[in-house]
Parts: C-alpha cells; structure tokens; sequence
C-alpha cells in the first residue's frame, strides 16, 4: 500500500480527487479533462488505489473511481491533529 500523503502530492492527482469529490466517475470521463495521455491518468489512478485514497469498481467495460471517504477522513483527522498540537504549543 502507497504512501496517501505522497499520493496527494502530485497537481494532477489532487485534480483527479476533486474530480470524484463530486461523484463516481469512469476512467475515460476523467481523462477527457485533462490534456495528458490515457496511460498517464490510468497511472495516476493507480497510485490513487494503492494509496487506498480511491476505489475502483467494475461494471461491465467500464472501471468507475470513488473516494474512499474513511481513508480522506483519517487523513484529516491526523492533519487536524498536527494543527492542534502546534497550536496549543503556542499558547
């Protein structure tokens, strides 16, 4: 399993994520916004699975992305934790 936070780090990655924020969305509809080759986006979206930040789902040709909500919510979570932490060291 990938690192989610090296995952995040890449522009395109993190536009593909605001892609799936709103909605489960085919390989092909996702490549179509962006001006770099199929290959490319399908390699992002790999990293993006590996991470566990997005899941994947077959239904009959197509491959269908999604956020996994719990992995971004972890995320935060620990992210948020950061943040309060440096704030109470602060005060």
């Amino acid at each position: 399993m990938g690192c989610p936070y090296k995952a995040i780090a890449d522009d395109t990655r993190r536009k593909i994520l605001e892609f799936l924020s709103k909605e489960e969305t085919a390989a092909g509809d996702i490549a179509s916004k962006f001006e770099i080759s199929k290959p490319a986006i399908s390699n992002h979206l790999k990293i993006l699975k590996e991470a566990d930040i997005v899941s994947e789902r077959k239904v009959r040709q197509n491959r269908l992305y999604s956020l996994n909500d719990k992995k971004i919510d972890n995320m935060k979570v620990y992210l948020d934790s950061l943040t309060d932490q440096h704030k109470s060291m602060r005060a």
